[in-house]
């Protein structure tokens, strides 16, 4: 009988470790999410059992922290894995055609898992650089390390990037719908209160600033869609609107490699890196350091 391996934490050199603490998956987190609840079971699951709309910012930040974990915690990372899954067993219900769902059944996890591969790769294509071929296959093969660490069996999974596109090809066709949830992501007019301690002039202006962000949300959102996700849940999106976020991703990807490193990393992935550079400058001194006198 043959034993699971220990996931491997990540490490300098890996793609995840560059792109997943860059500031810019706050914009392409948003249509992984929709992804992810356009299935009635994990849909379902949000709806029932999620604080996302009574609490939109703490849960976001607590998932954004756990997400950096996964990448830039060490060891740390996989016992976040199992914290997840813990949290995971309790979450079961009905979803809205009458079908029992449990969130740690195997095909219900994985695709949770599995929509962070085309929401990289269309957030890079905008904004920053698309992939290669090369690249793409790296990040598959990430995708599928992270997923060890989030106890994912492999099985579970497409093996290869060939393999993937035609499962999530039949997942759009075949389970994907526009669930309660994702009509809720995708609604400007959605309530959502100031960011948690906001401060006084921030709280003031909320009321005129909520609805031009919630507007630019959505539409990036939108945009960030696979094209046959947008066409299987009925959005709308004209050659603008492609346009208007071609231009938008070109300020972004001009603006934020400009930007100092305490602004553009997230708070875990920049000490992740900042620990990682530190220990690679003490490892280059101590390698050169001449030898001390007899």
């Amino acid at each position: 009988m043959t034993t699971r391996s220990e996931p491997v934490p990540f490490a300098p050199g890996s793609i995840l470790w560059d792109i997943a603490g860059d500031v810019r998956l706050l914009l392409s987190l948003p249509a992984a999410t929709v992804l992810q609840v356009a299935h009635p079971a994990v849909g379902a699951g949000v709806d029932e059992h999620s604080v996302f709309r009574t609490d939109p910012w703490g849960r976001a930040q607590r998932s954004l922290e756990s997400l950096q974990l996964w990448v830039y915690g060490g060891e740390r990372a996989i016992e976040e894995g199992r914290r997840l899954r813990r949290l995971h067993k309790s979450i079961s219900g009905t979803d809205t055609h009458g079908r029992t769902y449990h969130a740690l059944t195997p095909a219900y996890y994985a695709w949770v898992h599995a929509t962070a591969y085309p929401a990289f790769l269309r957030a890079a294509r905008y904004m920053s650089r698309p992939l290669d071929e090369r690249d793409e296959r790296r990040l598959y093969d990430e995708l599928l390390q992270l997923g060890d660490i989030l106890g994912i069996h492999r099985r579970d999974m497409p093996p290869t990037p060939e393999a993937y596109w035609p499962y999530f090809d039949a997942m759009v066709r075949d389970e994907l719908e526009n669930t309660v949830v994702a009509r809720e992501l995708l609604d400007p007019r959605r309530p959502i209160p100031p960011p948690d301690g906001a401060r006084a002039p921030l709280r003031l202006v909320w009321p005129l600033l909520r609805p031009a962000l919630a507007r630019l949300h959505v539409f990036v959102t939108t945009g960030l869609l696979p094209p046959a996700v947008r066409e299987h849940l009925g959005l709308s999106w004209s050659a603008r609107d492609e346009r208007r976020l071609r231009r938008f991703g070109a300020v972004v990807r001009t603006l934020v490699p400009l930007l100092p490193e305490r602004l553009r990393y997230l708070p875990v992935a920049r000490a992740a890196r900042r620990a990682a550079s530190e220990h690679a400058t003490s490892a280059r001194t101590g390698l050169f350091e001449p030898p001390k006198d007899q």
